[in-house]
Formats: structure tokens, C-alpha cells, sequence
């Protein structure tokens, strides 16, 4: 996602200005599990190492515009549920050779989208990463602690779920992102009362091993917004 040492003409080199990068932590749930989107590098520093997706800022350009460009541009993503700003990372020695401030990004995939993504990039589980260059390692434990606070006190499981789903492939989605087993019942409980859901009237028929055909919900906004500031979402006791 970086340019070899010999960056652009006007960019910083001489150490007394940063250059300035946008770096996102792309965040889904695949086969059960939280994945981060990681890009293997070509070049040094860390060639061989995964890494985020992002790149510079351009002049004239906004984050959240450079982020959504290098998304689409370097790894093929354009269907985010949700894009956040996270932190500014600004410690001179975080990139080797040069001073670079890099504002990070959380974005999250609904869980039955599946990206067309370059031989070079892959979907790692967050709780197995691989050796990853500079502080990108920080960076997607801190996108995943975001999100499993986002997930507590708002309705953000809208962007990682789909359309429409039944309680329990929510209930598999959320316990994936949080990293603990969490209620069903307790789960469609409280998102009914802070009215987050809205049942669809559809049914899903059951699967081989039979049973009762399942409701089907739907998120009632894919807007963020806060529906319970206090609440925390703990594991079962």
C-alpha cells in the first residue's frame, strides 16, 4: 500500500513535515469467525508482511474520499455497510525512514457480501493474525474493540448482517464480532425493546434436521445510531 522510499516530488523527506496516509481496518464475518482484509507487501520495508489497504492523501482530497479511492482502487472494496474515522497514529518512528501521521479507519462488510479481491490480498481471522508490518497489528485489535463497543450501546449489527436473517444467524454474527457466546432470547430481547429490529413477516423453512420454520428481521435503519449509551453486551455467566 506504500510507496518505495523514493516517494513523490513535494512529498516530505527531509523529516520537517509528515507525509500523511489513511489506512482502514476492514472488519467481517467469514465462516464464523471476525476477519480483517490484510494486503501482502511487495516491498520494503516489511516486503513479505501483510498489511491495511490505504495510501497517501492526496492534495485536495478528504479522508474519508482518499480511504473510499484506495479501497476501490488497490483491493476491490466498495460495499461497505459502514465507515468510521478511528484514531490518528502520529509517532515519528511508526514507519521507518520517514514521518508519517496515518488516520485509520474502521469499515465493516455485511456478511454475505463477498468481495472480488487481487491475488495479493485476503481475509485472516483477527484472533490468528499473521505477522503484520508496522503498527497495523495495533491498529486492527483496536478496529475490533470499536466495533464490539459500537455493537453494545448501538444498532450497528446492521453492517455486518443481512438483509434479513433469523435471530439465531444474528445471534452467530454478533457472538463472532464480541468473541463470547451470547443469548439468542436475551439478544432478540433487548434489540426488540430498543427497537432495532422490525420482523418481516417471512420465514425461513428448516434446514434437514427439521423443526419449526424460523421469523425472519430486518434492521429498521442501516443509519448508526445510538439506541443504549450504557449498555454493555457481556459473555453468559
Amino acid at each position: 500500500m506504500f510507496p518505495p522510499v523514493n516517494r513523490k516530488p513535494g512529498r516530505a523527506s527531509n523529516g520537517t513535515a509528515p507525509t500523511h496516509v489513511v489506512l482502514a481496518a476492514v472488519l467481517q464475518v467469514r465462516q464464523g469467525a471476525l476477519q480483517a482484509l490484510l494486503w501482502e507487501r511487495a516491498r520494503e520495508p516489511f516486503a513479505g508482511r501483510w498489511a491495511l489497504p490505504g495510501g497517501y492523501l492526496e492534495p485536495g482530497e478528504t479522508l474519508e474520499a482518499s480511504i473510499r479511492r484506495h479501497l476501490a482502487a488497490k483491493v476491490d472494496v466498495r460495499d461497505l455497510s459502514h465507515l468510521e474515522q478511528l484514531d490518528t497514529r502520529s509517532d515519528p518512528a511508526r514507519v521507518p525512514g520517514e514521518w508519517q501521521l496515518a488516520t485509520t479507519y474502521l469499515g465493516l462488510v455485511q456478511s454475505d457480501v463477498d468481495p472480488s479481491l487481487p491475488a495479493d490480498t485476503a481475509w485472516h481471522p483477527v484472533v490468528r493474525l499473521p505477522p503484520l508490518a508496522f503498527d497495523h497489528g495495533a491498529i486492527v485489535l483496536a478496529a475490533r474493540e470499536r466495533l464490539r463497543a459500537k455493537l453494545s450501546y448501538t444498532n450497528a449489527g446492521f453492517a455486518l448482517a443481512p438483509e434479513t436473517f433469523t435471530i439465531s444467524e444474528l445471534r452467530d454474527l454478533y457472538a463472532a464480532a464480541l468473541g463470547h457466546e451470547i443469548s439468542a432470547t436475551n439478544l432478540q430481547r433487548v434489540l426488540l425493546r430498543r427497537q432495532v429490529l422490525a420482523p418481516t413477516g417471512a420465514t425461513r423453512l428448516p434446514g434437514h434436521s427439521g423443526g419449526r420454520p424460523a421469523a425472519l428481521y430486518r434492521f429498521r435503519t442501516h443509519a448508526l445510531a445510538v439506541t443504549d449509551e450504557f449498555a454493555v453486551l457481556r459473555p453468559p455467566r
